[in-house]
């Protein structure tokens, strides 16, 4: 008797090799995922390249060239200079070099005043605003209006303020409160610079208010609640909690509001003109006059180039110290 043979059974295919068959039907979705996030950043990295990096490299090329305005029509015609624009910038015993370490000691005493009044101003503001009481949202939006202002109408209004004759501040002080013995001249003059400073008070504190104000919503209310139930009072409460709290915050706050007054040039340009006096000849308009006015590019490129390396040496050690001290202070 015979028997019927066995059926062969379906050849079966091993995990193995469907575990090597499934990313080979997958690896395209894959590749779309991780490709997308730099697709998308593509648009942005490319208008950043020609808005920033190209002028920037440009810049620096201009640097080393004797570009001056009989090369304006055909700048890659001007012939190299080498490191002579950077000598003669830096060399404080001759007149350019001693205007430019002029407007740099202006400038870093313009900022330091001016970050530190906007930063002492906003974050005093911001503290108050934290209690409820009536008319508290209208208030919050009084102060943000000199940072919602476009910079040229707000300076141009303080232009009119300060004029000698009939400005309104002059008429504050000397006509009504009797402070000064005559009429003071605000745009010209060593009183340049207190005008200056103020009207970038003004313009600045506002966004040290709102980062301020922000960062305070992070500390819980138990805290404070806590403090006073200890007997802290107010002043300790600011020192102990909300300093320390908001820490970050300041951090990326004054290095945000040094590097914008720092290179401020459209609240000096409006406020005196193409020439600012020399009491306030902040090294921005400095750079402009050298480029735009006596008509040495490569001269103002090399300022440029030198301006930028102090702001990166500046930004790389305040981030290091910054950056130490916030592990200091979680250790």
């Amino acid at each position: 008797m015979t028997t019927a043979a066995p059926a062969k059974a379906a050849p079966h295919k091993s995990s193995s090799g469907s575990a090597e068959q499934t990313p080979r039907f997958r690896r395209p979705g894959r590749i779309r995922r991780i490709a997308l996030p730099y697709l998308l950043l593509l648009p942005a990295l490319i208008l950043e390249l020609l808005v920033h990096l190209v002028p920037m490299v440009m810049g620096i090329v201009m640097s080393f060239k004797e570009l001056t305005q009989f090369y304006i029509r055909d700048w890659g015609a001007a012939p190299w200079t080498g490191l002579s624009n950077y000598e003669v910038s830096v060399d404080f015993d001759a007149p350019v070099g001693e205007a430019l370490l002029h407007s740099f000691f202006v400038t870093i005493a313009f900022t330091l005043l001016s970050v530190g009044l906007c930063w002492l101003i906003g974050t005093a503001a911001a503290i108050y605003m934290q209690d409820t009481f009536r008319g508290r949202g209208l208030l919050r939006a009084l102060f943000l209006v000199p940072y919602a202002l476009p910079v040229y109408a707000a300076v141009i209004t303080w232009v009119f303020m300060f004029q000698h004759d009939n400005g309104l501040v002059n008429h504050v002080l000397h006509d009504q409160l009797g402070l000064t013995d005559k009429p003071s001249f605000w745009l010209i003059g060593d009183n340049s610079f207190v005008a200056l400073l103020v009207v970038s008070v003004w313009k600045g504190w506002p966004f040290a208010f709102l980062i301020v104000m922000a960062g305070l919503q992070n500390i819980p209310k138990e805290q404070y609640e806590a403090a006073s139930l200890d007997g802290a009072g107010m002043w300790q409460q600011i020192r102990r909690i909300t300093l320390p709290s908001l820490r970050p915050v300041n951090q990326v706050l004054v290095l945000v509001l040094f590097l914008w007054t720092f290179n401020d040039f459209n609240t000096p340009f409006v406020l005196f003109g193409r020439t600012a006096p020399q009491a306030a000849d902040l090294i921005s308009v400095h750079i402009y006059q050298a480029s735009f006015v006596t008509w040495n590019f490569g001269t103002g490129s090399a300022m440029s180039v030198l301006l930028l390396l102090f702001l990166l040496v500046v930004t790389g050690v305040y981030l290091l110290l910054t950056s130490r001290g916030r592990k200091t202070a979680d250790v």
